[in-house]
């Protein structure tokens, strides 16, 4: 199972009800974190899921409300007794943003990887399973990226493919758990005793950004995507704009033409007092439209398969 929480869905400046952007997702007991703004311990202290088990933290853009309370978890990780290393994934200038940032919290018990800008999909093991991170250049008012989370299935076993390749019996769980394997001088790979690949889970972030064309085909078929609704009505396209960012309505015509599963909004502006209001604007495109609030989880499983 896939957890996802939304730690914080403010933009601009941390309100008493609403922390600025971070998102968290939590698989097999392993994390990794999208933004870290001011609030982000405090909700992950509030949901009690641990900071440890951070493994990777990206981020969107160097904005303040996006990064600012990057120097206070690093330190409350390192005093969690953490020893292993850490990837932080961010735009052009994440490296010299983190270390000045890091001017407050200079000594860590762990490495810190930092790869800036990325240009390739990122493979990681978790427990086992594979998950596949992707970003996307954004076009927002400084450099910025967008990331989405494929957590891949493995393959159900095949009997029929198996005997097929003369695979050994004795092969059979090996192969589908441990790789490829040697017999009697012959090469035996995972393929060979696996049938077709069944579809993961995939979850998107986008901010701050306006919506341009590149996005629906970054997010599409995404379980969730989780998108920046800065700004509520359309009588506020002109703020959208003028500062690169999103309305609801255009938030939801984004996730009609990536066709994807549910939308959940959030950084909204502190001038949206009640973003309640405005999600009509998002359903009358986008029907299966969430207003993200503070610590709202969600939870999201592999497809059932028909068994006919």
């Amino acid at each position: 199972m896939l957890d996802i929480a939304l730690l914080g869905c403010g933009g601009g400046m941390p309100m008493p009800e609403r922390y600025l952007s971070a998102l968290l997702l939590n698989y097999k007991g392993r994390k990794i974190l999208v933004d870290c703004g001011e609030g982000t311990q405090v909700s992950m202290r509030m949901l009690g899921w641990g900071f440890k088990t951070i493994d990777v933290i990206c981020i969107t853009h160097c904005h303040g409300d996006h990064i600012v309370g990057l120097p206070g978890l690093l330190s409350t990780i390192g005093n969690s007794g953490r020893t292993e290393a850490m990837t932080i994934i961010g735009p052009a200038g994440i490296t010299e943003t983190v270390a000045g940032l890091r001017v407050i919290a200079p000594y860590l018990p762990y490495e810190i990887h930092i790869i800036e800008k990325p240009e390739a999909s990122f493979a990681f093991l978790v427990q086992g399973s594979s998950l596949e991170l992707r970003a996307l250049d954004l076009e927002h008012s400084a450099p910025c990226l967008g990331y989405s989370f494929y957590i891949k299935r493995q393959a159900r076993f095949d009997v029929k493919n198996a005997i097929r390749n003369n695979v050994p019996k004795l092969l059979w769980n090996k192969l589908q758990k441990n790789g490829a394997a040697v017999h009697e001088g012959i090469f035996y790979t995972p393929d060979m005793v696996m049938g077709e690949e069944r579809p993961g889970i995939k979850v998107s972030f986008v901010t701050d950004t306006r919506p341009i064309c590149s996005i629906p085909a970054f997010i599409e078929g995404s379980d969730l995507f989780v998108c920046e609704g800065t700004y509520g009505g359309q009588e506020d396209l002109g703020k959208a704009v003028k500062n690169k960012h999103m309305t609801f309505e255009e938030a939801a015509t984004l996730a009609a033409e990536g066709k994807v599963k549910e939308l959940l909004l959030t950084h909204f502006s502190p001038s949206l007092q009640d973003p309640v209001m405005y999600l009509p604007y998002a359903e009358r495109i986008f029907q299966r439209t969430t207003i993200g609030q503070d610590r709202l989880v969600m939870h999201y499983q592999f497809e059932k398969e028909d068994k006919t």
